[in-house]
């Protein structure tokens, strides 16, 4: 009985840690989109901020995609508005469901004002997959 409990326990934990590190499925105050929407959105040359790490990024990224790292200090309100105005339309991307950046940098944005956000919460991973072009 005791190594039931043993086991249930170890489970519980592993499904807890786990589950820290995907990516929540929304983000107040911007719009999730997939795979087939971030395209749809490249086409009409909407502005895509890559904001994985520099090594991440030189290693591949969407085509004309801007970087800016959410886990760096240059990560800021003032950094931003040089990529992308607060009134234009940006769609922040990483590395998938197992990377938190993306909707870390759309909550920023949304709390510095940025109003037209969307979520890739796919990521690089599934662009690739997607077979559309990268840079």
């Amino acid at each position: 009985m005791r190594s039931y409990l043993f086991i249930f326990l170890f489970l519980l934990m592993s499904n807890t840690i786990a589950s820290e590190d995907v990516a929540p499925e929304y983000v107040a105050g911007a719009v999730t989109i997939n795979t087939a929407t971030a395209k749809l959105l490249f086409d009409k040359g909407y502005t895509f901020i890559d904001v994985r790490k520099s090594e991440d990024f030189n290693n591949g990224h969407i085509p004309a995609a801007k970087h800016l790292a959410v886990n760096s200090e240059s990560f800021t309100a003032q950094n931003l508005n040089a990529l992308v105005e607060k009134d234009q339309a940006v769609i922040f991307y990483c590395n998938g469901l197992y990377c938190p950046g993306s909707s870390k940098a759309s909550e920023k944005a949304a709390g510095w004002g940025w109003h037209n956000i969307f979520y890739y919460r796919e990521g690089f991973p599934k662009w690739k997959e997607a077979g559309f072009a990268v840079e």
